[in-house]
């Protein structure tokens, strides 16, 4: 994974809203810049940081193209975060529920 790619993709709230939506499933680029107030031009740039980061997958169908999430990413991502938590944070967590 590169972290510096991720971290970058992931720091930009539109990048995150797109990502949210494609939680739900595949998506095409029409329907994804449909839900912004921005050119076309504008979310295919962002489509671009998220795809470089590896955050997403792209698909070409026709004259269509569809993203989708690599969950991979996300994944390793929560296994290298997770190695900074401590017994005692787990703890605490514990006692917090």
């Amino acid at each position: 994974m590169k972290f510096a790619e991720t971290f970058k993709a992931l720091s930009d709230p539109v990048r995150r809203e797109i990502l949210n939506m494609l939680k739900k499933g595949r998506m095409s680029a029409g329907e994804i810049s449909s839900n912004f107030d921005m050119t076309a031009a504008t979310v295919s740039y962002h489509l671009s940081i998220l795809k470089k980061a590896g955050l997403v997958f792209e698909q070409r169908k026709k004259n269509f193209i569809y993203y989708s999430l690599n969950t991979s990413v996300f994944e390793e991502l929560m296994l290298w975060a997770g190695n900074f938590i401590t017994p005692s944070m787990e703890k605490e967590v514990q006692h917090e529920n």
